[in-house]
């Protein structure tokens, strides 16, 4: 089944988060597929802020790769940039399968450029700008 929310604009951004989050509660590997400057950052920094981490901590971790932050209840959230990943040994080298299999929420963008590496239930999210400039994220669950 296709699941879809719609973001209007800036300020329906944290509710939009919050709803996403309680849908996808059961998923703690989440890729997020979109063009440069869909919104994949702003989309991530909404749900940590949801999550009890301050906003002023989630950065992108294009130039580190892997950002991890610590949620209201002390749980790991790890937030990955694959963008400048050119070949898919530069992400086992930073220990990808270690994060991946630590049962902590797992964030990424670009992940196309490790395609191959991610897990069967990873879930894979897109999103889309609209001629309006709306963004829709969509994602699909398998039952």
């Amino acid at each position: 089944m296709i699941k879809e929310i719609l973001i209007k604009d800036l300020s329906g951004l944290q509710a939009a988060a919050k709803e996403f989050l309680s849908l996808t509660s059961a998923h703690k590997l989440i890729a997020f597929y979109a063009p440069m400057g869909a919104g994949k950052t702003t989309f991530t920094t909404a749900i940590c802020r949801e999550l009890g981490i301050e906003e002023d901590a989630v950065s992108s971790p294009t130039f580190a790769i892997v950002n991890e932050y610590r949620t209201a209840n002390g749980e790991n959230v790890y937030h990955f940039d694959f963008y400048r990943i050119e070949k898919e040994e530069e992400a086992l080298d930073i220990g990808l399968y270690d994060y991946l299999d630590s049962g902590s929420l797992c964030l990424m963008e670009w992940p196309e450029n490790i395609e191959s590496l991610l897990p069967e239930d990873c879930l894979k999210v897109h999103i889309e700008v609209l001629s309006d400039l709306s963004r829709k994220i969509t994602w699909e669950e398998k039952n």
